[in-house]
């Protein structure tokens, strides 16, 4: 009849390892189980997204321009740009100043020049 066939020799025991070196170095990940593994995974993303997102969008509103929403600064900067229209109109004030003081000391130095002139002849 028919022989059977001779039985598998059993696994290797496990190794012991005594030092950490000794082991193989395996990913952490490798080692955990899935269900596990996507928990963390999706507990890092979702705290990505909760820090990150607030910083994108204050950087968002930077860039268009739109970062002043306090009306307390919001009334500053109009006083300041009032403040910077006045300024620039004085460069216009000075040169009319300028230009009275010229014509004042040309009436006075004609008023001076009337008696000498009426002197000596």
């Amino acid at each position: 009849m028919g022989q059977t066939p001779a039985p598998s020799a059993p696994p290797p025991p496990p190794t012991v390892y005594t030092q950490v070196s000794e082991a193989p170095s395996v990913p952490f990940w490798m080692m955990m189980s899935p269900p596990a593994l996507t928990i963390i995974s999706l507990s890092v993303i979702l705290g990505a997204v909760v820090v990150f997102l607030p910083l994108m969008r204050a950087l968002g509103r930077r860039l268009e321009g739109k970062a002043i929403a306090d009306p307390a600064l919001t009334t500053e900067l109009e006083q300041l740009r009032q403040r910077v229209g006045e300024l620039e109109e004085l460069p216009h004030h000075v040169a009319e100043l300028e230009e009275r003081l010229d014509f004042a000391e040309r009436l006075l130095g004609q008023q001076r020049e009337m008696p000498r002139i009426e002197q000596g002849s």
